[in-house]
């Protein structure tokens, strides 16, 4: 009996996800002697509005180094899932009874799902549904509760230290204070792997709240040891101690008074300010998740994917395929789904940081 199979990339693109693609389908083709695989395009939109392709094995095929996805992506935010489908209809589904309508429609024996957050929260409520779920875990943020490792990331911190890299020549040959804007929105994983690679001498991430005058004493310290340069690395979540007092609703105007375009510009504007000296801004963008995917993400993206097909083989669904103590696992959806893995306080990288005296801007 045929056995078939629906996959989806859903979220932001990340490098990997044609290569978790590839890894889940082959393994499966490898195993199954009579099985379909859908592929649904752009993310829970596909799943929602039944826009789908039958997959061949010739399309997993020369994509284990493509960026990007074969499939397509889109965002369809969590808190939306039970809003109608078409709002102007009061007959409508919700988008989850529509995701739930193609499921069986199609008659799926399974539904493997590559995203982050987001993602998770989705496919959690889908696997409450019923529906037999599967997910891997990507993000350039390695911010998902569960796995210690997601594809992409370190594809993203090479490119980010590259960046870092590459400003320390200018900012040698001009002597000027450097601040460069890295992804993570909630988590600081990305700033902090790439600011230690990259010799970054101030470092902030959301985790660890910063103030202005740390940040100078850190600058001028620099300048009493006779150093004519300084580079900040600065995630894109990061926030000042003042800002993490705020409450929400002050916190949000507060940004939106701002005339700065992002917070390396924000920072930029106040550091000019209170020092005088000439500040320079790079902000690397969605530069940082494009492109091939890292050998290590090739290897980590393919077991991942291999071994969800070995859990779809053996009939257990309701999970992610995680990393933990460098075997992959098995975690169920709800110790995963809404849970954020920021930076601990105390992680290694953080002291080890510190040791070499890299200024997080809270001492």
């Amino acid at each position: 009996m045929t056995k078939k199979y629906g996959i989806l990339t859903s979220g932001g693109d990340c490098q990997g996800l044609n290569t978790a693609i590839r890894g889940v389908a082959k393994a499966l083709y490898e195993e199954c002697d009579d099985i379909k695989i859908y592929g649904f395009l752009d993310g829970y939109r596909g799943l929602i509005q039944n826009d789908y392709k039958e997959m061949k094995p010739q399309d997993f095929s020369g994509i284990l180094t493509l960026g990007g996805t074969i499939l397509g992506t889109s965002r369809q935010p969590f808190k939306e899932i039970d809003n109608p489908v078409d709002p102007d209809d009061p007959k409508s589904p919700t988008r989850l009874d529509a995701m739930v309508k193609t499921y069986e429609k199609l008659k799926l024996d399974g539904l493997i799902i590559l995203g982050g957050n987001g993602t998770h929260k989705s496919a959690y409520s889908l696997h409450k549904r019923g529906l037999k779920v599967i997910t891997l875990p990507k993000t350039i943020d390695n911010d998902l509760w569960g796995t210690e490792m997601t594809f992409g990331f370190q594809s993203a911190v090479n490119i980010a230290t590259q960046v870092i890299d590459s400003i320390h020549t200018t900012a040698t040959s001009h002597g000027r204070v450097f601040i460069i804007e890295l992804m993570g929105h909630k988590a600081g994983w990305l700033t902090l792997h790439a600011g230690i690679a990259g010799g970054a001498d101030i470092i902030l991430i959301p985790e660890i709240p910063y103030s202005i005058d740390a940040l100078i004493e850190g600058l001028k310290k620099r300048q009493s040891q006779k150093k004519k340069f300084s580079i900040i690395a600065i995630a894109e979540g990061a926030l000042s101690t003042d800002e993490a007092a705020m409450s929400k609703k002050e916190f949000k105007k507060f940004r939106s008074d701002s005339t700065a375009p992002s917070v390396g510009y924000q920072l930029a504007q106040e550091l000019e300010k209170k020092t005088g000296q000439e500040i320079r801004v790079t902000v690397p963008g969605h530069f940082q998740r494009g492109g091939q995917p890292s050998p290590y993400d090739r290897v980590l993206a393919t077991s991942l994917g291999t071994a969800a097909a070995k859990q779809i083989t053996l009939g257990n669904f309701g999970v992610m395929m995680g990393l933990q103590n460098h075997q992959i696992v098995p975690i169920p959806l709800e110790e995963v789904a809404g849970k954020i893995k920021q930076v601990p306080l105390d992680s290694l990288l953080i002291d080890s940081a510190r040791a070499i005296g890299t200024v997080f801007g809270d001492e």
